[in-house]
């Protein structure tokens, strides 16, 4: 009996803290994606939760003032004298809310209190995001003409053009090897698997600008190959290091038995390996997937800011404007932007599970 309530009291403490973890990961979430819908305007002055049915004032009745009134000293109104930083902050009396409606012409207005059930949303942050917003300019002769700035579009397809390849690149060729560490022998086997799993403690930045001046040399810099073979570079010592442990952890009566039926090493590869390994590519890829589609760094070393090669990751970062003056616009640019990495996740989500346990007990 002792037992099973300890067992009870620790799976019900394991709920609570997840329940608490996911909480806070949705909550702000949440906020994001209701804050993407609200009009510029209201980003600004309210919060996220004002989506919620609520209460809040609403404006009613109009009181004028004598133009005279000495705003240094008490104001009178209805009877009642209230300060004027009162009246700008605005006060309750009677259940409403008096406040400056215009404080030169001595006008205040009688707030009353309301529920707000319907919250105004709007697509406009998603449709300037997408398309383009469009700007007044003024030119020199008076005129005004109108621009329309460049779009996610573009941006997005760049980004998936170079997420696809150096994610298929790197999980393929490190598939490759650690076949080759975990069941063929050669010499110095061991050797080379210990060089390639010390190059995950090596920062990238290490790397950048020899790799960089290289690339220049061979006329690489700015190509979608160099890009993908940065990112294939980067990401294979990890993807070999995660493939070994789980195609390591495969019966090696199946390599016997493919032996003796005459399978060279590439058909056991291709007919045994890679079916059997399917739940490991799928994790490893979408981990591969997602860091190449939230990359910053890489891709403005290799490829660079041009708008035409720009990746999702650097638009977003341009689209809040010179002066910051569009920042509402990130909430939108946001969600487009956790679009194909949660559509990969959700396709692939029944292999992810089972591809990170895969390797981690014998038997």
């Amino acid at each position: 009996m002792v037992g099973t309530k300890k067992k009870k009291g620790s799976k019900t403490a394991v709920n609570l803290i997840l329940g608490v973890i996911c909480f806070l990961w949705i909550l702000p979430t949440f906020g994001l994606f209701a804050s993407s819908f609200r009009p510029a305007a209201d980003i600004l002055q309210t919060g996220w939760w004002k989506v919620f049915p609520h209460q809040e004032w609403k404006a009613g009745g109009t009181v004028q003032l004598p133009k005279e009134v000495d705003l240094r000293e008490p104001i009178e109104v209805n009877g009642k004298t209230y300060t004027d930083e009162q009246l700008k902050a605005g006060v309750k009396a009677d259940g409403s809310r008096l406040m400056w409606e215009n404080r030169r012409v001595r006008t205040v207005n009688m707030q009353e209190q309301g529920w707000q059930a319907v919250p105004d949303l709007t697509l406009d942050n998603y449709k300037n995001v997408l398309s383009g917003k469009e700007y007044t300019l003024k030119e020199a002769d008076g005129s005004e003409t109108v621009q329309k700035g460049s779009g996610l579009s573009q941006a997005f397809w760049n980004t998936l053009t170079i997420a696809v390849p150096a994610t298929v690149i790197p999980v393929l060729i490190a598939s490759f090897a650690a076949y080759a560490f975990a069941w063929l022998r050669f010499p110095g086997r061991k050797t080379l698997f210990v060089i390639i799993i010390a190059m995950l403690v090596i920062p990238i930045q290490v790397a950048l600008i020899p790799v960089l001046k290289d690339y220049t040399a061979l006329g690489l810099n700015g190509s979608y190959l160099g890009i993908w073979l940065a990112h294939t570079a980067f990401g294979l010592p990890l993807v070999t290091y995660f493939m070994y442990n789980f195609i390591s952890q495969l019966p090696k009566d199946l390599f016997e038995s493919a032996f003796i039926d005459g399978a060279s090493h590439f058909t056991i590869f291709s007919r045994l390996i890679l079916p059997l390994s399917v739940p490991a590519l799928a994790s490893i890829g979408i981990f591969q997937f997602l860091w190449v589609w939230n990359d910053y760094l890489v891709s403005l070393i290799f490829i660079g800011n041009q708008p035409s090669v720009q990746v999702m990751s650097m638009k977003i970062a341009d689209l809040v404007g010179s002066r910051g003056n569009d920042w509402h616009l990130l909430t939108s640019a946001a969600f487009i932007s956790m679009l194909m990495p949660l559509a990969i996740f959700f396709l692939l989500q029944k292999y992810f599970v089972r591809g990170l346990m895969g390797g981690s007990v014998k038997g």
